[in-house]
């Protein structure tokens, strides 16, 4: 297969026509899987082939190719799911809810204008029909149908505009303009919500309809509680994040306030897309968003989700911001709908990580563990998991990210800039930014018993005041070899104040461990520890 793939890389058709007849039926397994459906998995699979063939120069990994083209496959899947989605009726999702089911006869009336719609607009012409179609009935973006159809916006606009103008002919201008409403697909009144701003800048400029908010939080870092909104608490996380993290507690509360103001007037749209990630970092946002939603009525509003943990040609993948504008317009789109079992799951989640017993999370992740490793909520078992992972271990007091940044400088990783990259590689599924990190790489160094030592920063305790700080030595010392090798407890020796989650451990004893060999959480009964 590899000499297939690095001849099709070359522009060899031959050579990936057979490559296309060696993986179909695998190919063909997944969308059939997805879909249930043997002429979508069909368009599904011939889709993939046609975008892995524009795409597979950007292969750095020849021998990646089958997990980079089933990544296509899925996303063709979850296109073509949308596609069937959109053309049911709108107001039959949204009849299951109670406080905003319609009478029967405003169905009816809702079902003859969406035929007489349908038929209306087949009867343009190609020009006009073409982008009214993929626009209204199947919800591509105008970026999406521009580069597809080789339109340019401008024009794609004024044909929109046409076609809408010639269909008055068939419907009086108010019900033509709520017909269209109906439909909610065309992206006027959507709302998405994201994880930075590198990711919402790049949406703004085209890729989605609608308005794009970012969500400025770290929820795995500092005090979490099941009601971040609270006066109490938030102020207290506000202090946290400001003395660990260097964010200005004036500043947090304010951001805090006016996110949660845009984020309560979602009613106003018609849809509401979650844009995440497979790592801690998004799953403890997006858990802390459904437990949100879960607490109010939703309407008429629809909430949907894209989260991904891989993308075709990127690896490693970290996340959303590593992609381009052109790639990012390949998922617009591709979302699921999120229901209440997703809701109802996301919750629970949000209120096990909120505790301050991990216990809790680790049950509800074995005793869910299905629902979990698969549809919207796919990758948060791993990324629950590894949070929990960063609890002080058993065998030295090192929670995972301490553990894995000792090892990096043992193996030679000599400077703060290589080990941070080493570490957040290997534990990607964290989700770590620098921030993050420099406050663990702080408590490594700080103190009367420090595990590392970086060259010049003895004193100091704000990394942005040490000059070309990111390329000096760091080293082990013989304390953190001891630690290392299991000779010392990290916590007894050098002591932790640290939030997992709900759960604030401080001073020189641990309230919980994790034990690797068993992969859960356990609850020292001797520790006098007050939670």
């Amino acid at each position: 297969m590899l000499q297939w793939i690095e001849e099709a890389q070359k522009g060899n058709a031959e050579a990936f026509r057979e490559l296309s007849r060696h993986v179909r039926g695998m190919a063909y397994v997944v969308a059939y899987d997805m879909l249930g459906d043997v002429q979508l998995a069909e368009d599904a699979v011939q889709e993939a082939f046609l975008e892995a063939y524009m795409n597979l120069g950007s292969l750095q990994e020849p021998a990646a190719f089958p997990g980079w083209f089933k990544t296509i496959v899925v996303r063709q899947c979850h296109r073509q799911l949308r596609r069937e989605r959109l053309a049911l009726l709108p107001m039959e999702a949204a009849a299951h809810v109670a406080e905003s089911t319609p009478g029967v006869a405003e169905i009816a009336e809702r079902k003859e204008w969406t035929r007489v719609l349908h038929s209306s607009v087949a009867e343009l012409s190609a020009k006009l029909r073409v982008p009214l179609q993929l626009f209204y009935f199947y919800g591509y973006s105008l970026q999406e149908i521009s580069v597809y159809l080789g339109i340019p916006p401008g024009t794609l606009k004024k044909r929109l505009h046409d076609g809408r103008r010639k269909l008055k002919g068939a419907f009086p201008v108010a019900d033509l303009a709520a017909a269209f409403h109906l439909l909610q697909e065309g992206g006027q009144r959507m709302l998405h919500i994201v994880n930075g701003d590198s990711v919402g800048d790049k949406l703004k400029q085209g890729i989605v309809q609608g308005d794009v908010l970012v969500w400025r939080e770290i929820y795995s870092a500092g005090p979490i509680f099941i009601d971040l909104s609270r006066e109490q608490e938030r102020r207290l996380r506000a202090e946290v994040l400001e003395a660990t993290l260097g964010i200005p507690a004036a500043e947090y509360m304010t951001g805090c306030a006016e996110q949660e103001r845009i984020l309560g007037g979602f009613h106003g749209y018609d849809e509401v897309v979650l844009w995440f990630e497979h790592d801690l970092f998004d799953q403890s946002m997006l858990a802390y968003l459904l437990h949100w939603f879960k607490g109010r009525k939703l309407g008429r509003t629809k909430l949907s989700l894209l989260c991904i943990g891989e993308f075709p040609g990127i690896e490693p993948f970290h996340g959303l911001g590593q992609l381009t504008k052109d790639q990012l317009s390949t998922l617009s789109g591709t979302w699921q709908n999120l229901g209440k079992k997703e809701l109802q799951l996301g919750s629970l989640l949000w209120e096990a990580y909120a505790s301050a017993d991990p216990g809790k999370l680790a049950a509800l992740l074995e005793e869910r563990r299905d629902e979990l490793g698969e549809g919207a909520l796919s990758f948060a078992y791993d990324a629950f998991k590894a949070h929990l992972s960063r609890l002080p271990s058993v065998e030295n007091g090192l929670g995972i990210v301490e553990q894995t940044t000792l090892q990096a400088v043992a193996d030679g990783v000599d400077t703060p800039l290589k080990v941070f990259r080493r570490v957040t590689d290997e534990l990607h599924r964290l989700g770590m930014g620098d921030t993050e990190y420099w406050k663990v790489l702080r408590t490594l160094t700080a103190g009367g018993h420090p595990l590392l030592a970086i060259d010049g920063t003895a004193e100091v305790t704000d990394y942005r005041e040490v000059p070309e700080f990111l390329s000096r030595p760091v080293m082990l010392t013989p304390l953190g070899g001891q630690v290392l090798a299991g000779n010392a407890d990290r916590v007894k020796v050098q002591g932790v104040d640290e939030w997992y989650g709900g759960l604030h451990m401080q001073g020189h004893e641990a309230s919980w461990r994790w034990d690797s060999t068993a992969g859960r959480p356990v609850h020292d009964q001797t520790s006098t520890q007050t939670e």
